[in-house]
């Protein structure tokens, strides 16, 4: 068996573990990532899209944010509809000129791998049987199989950036941990056409049959979802199902239409909010999905890891820097703090905006009214505005 010598083992090359590998270099600090899948299976599945300002600055800043620049498209403001009517959110006016930028994941996945791999950066894919062992001391090591070969690295460290689904959460004892978790009672059906947007900016649609929002990933391709049942068969949703439900949900009284095109891609989200407390044990160090989930109604997944792996990257900087450890014990608080008041915002989304079995019409009138509020009040408007475009990284 061959060992491999690092500082810091990172499990998962999604956007989380190459930003941290990425912020490493830049800090001259050695790393090697390890994913499960082909490199062409992370880099083509499409998922977030929708980048906080924080997360924009932090890739321009370390140099990944040429195609991001060229390819990314700048939103002012957002959009709620309700009662067959639009509101606007001007989210730059009431943030100091502060936006979102609508740019896949994917194409972050393959701005990162392209930097790492090009800067001579170690990405293993396909690895398989992943283990982590002696992470509760000072002498972590990752076991592995890489092309049928058993393998492992001796490290400093591990960040679990390996997602929900991943070896390094489950791998703390249950003692060690406490987790909090709500799932909803409704799901999202997503898919992904090949038609110019039908709207200008993000736009969150309330209405009796349900929630929908209108989202784009290019100038040439429209994302688009649909509140539906957790038990939902895609098999029922043939293409002109889904068009003639967006449509209903989506429609308005001044005359608005909606672009159809070929869909190229369904799929069905669930609904769930997730945080396991602390974030790290012993030299094992929790980042993103791993660590936390939130519902995709305030797209603050992608953003969330990134802070995160920020957060990680400087308490390993100025350990190695100076042999402090402090932000590395400070490093599930701080993170914490910010995951809570997200899931906050996240939770307010998807409340506000769904259809719940047991509503009544009670319930029905109140979200109107909070939707009401808050696309007329600057006070309201400005808080929710805030949260949209992040929060401070600093």
């Amino acid at each position: 068996m061959s060992t491999i010598r690092t500082q810091v083992a990172i499990v998962g090359a999604g956007p989380a573990g190459l930003m941290l590998s990425h912020l490493l270099h830049l800090q001259g600090i050695d790393s090697i990532v390890l994913e499960a899948r082909t490199r062409k299976y992370v880099q083509d599945r499409v998922r977030a899209g929708v980048l906080e300002q924080g997360t924009v600055d932090l890739l321009t800043a370390t140099g990944v944010g040429d195609r991001l620049k060229k390819q990314g498209l700048i939103h002012q403001g957002i959009e709620f509809r309700f009662n067959r009517r639009r509101h606007r959110i001007p989210l730059s006016e009431l943030t100091g000129g502060r936006a979102i930028t609508i740019y896949g994941q994917n194409e972050i996945v393959k701005d990162l791998t392209d930097a790492r791999l090009s800067a001579g950066g170690k990405i293993l894919f396909e690895v398989q049987e992943v283990r982590l062992a002696d992470f509760e001391g000072s002498a972590p090591r990752i076991h592995f199989r890489n092309d049928g070969q058993a393998a492992e690295i001796a490290c400093d460290f591990v960040a679990g950036c390996d997602g929900f689904h991943g070896v390094c959460r489950p791998s703390i004892p249950k003692h060690a941990v406490r987790e909090f978790e709500r799932i909803y009672p409704f799901a999202w059906l997503g898919i992904l056409a090949q038609v110019p947007p039908s709207v200008d900016e993000v736009t969150y649609c309330r209405s009796e049959r349900g929630f929908a929002l209108h989202s784009m990933r290019s100038p040439e391709l429209t994302r688009l979802y649909l509140q539906c049942s957790t038990t939902e068969d895609l098999k029922h949703w043939p293409d002109a199902r889904i068009w003639d439900e967006l449509y209903m949900r989506l429609a308005t009284d001044d005359g608005w239409s909606l672009k159809q095109g070929p869909i190229i891609q369904k799929g069905i989200t669930e609904m769930r909010c997730y945080v396991v407390e602390p974030m790290s044990c012993g030299t094992l160090f929790l980042a993103g999905d791993a660590a936390h989930i939130v519902p995709p109604t305030g797209a603050k997944g992608l953003n969330l890891a990134i802070a995160d792996v920020m957060v990680l990257g400087r308490a390993l900087h100025e350990f190695y820097s100076s042999g402090s450890r402090h932000l590395l014990d400070t490093y599930s608080d701080t993170c914490l703090r910010r995951v809570w008041k997200v899931q906050r915002f996240s939770w307010w989304m998807t409340s506000t905006l769904h259809r719940f079995d047991q509503e009544n019409a009670f319930d029905w009138r109140r979200q109107l009214a909070e939707l009401d509020y808050v696309t007329s009040s600057r006070a309201a408007a400005q808080s929710l505005a805030e949260n949209y475009v992040g929060l401070p990284f600093d």
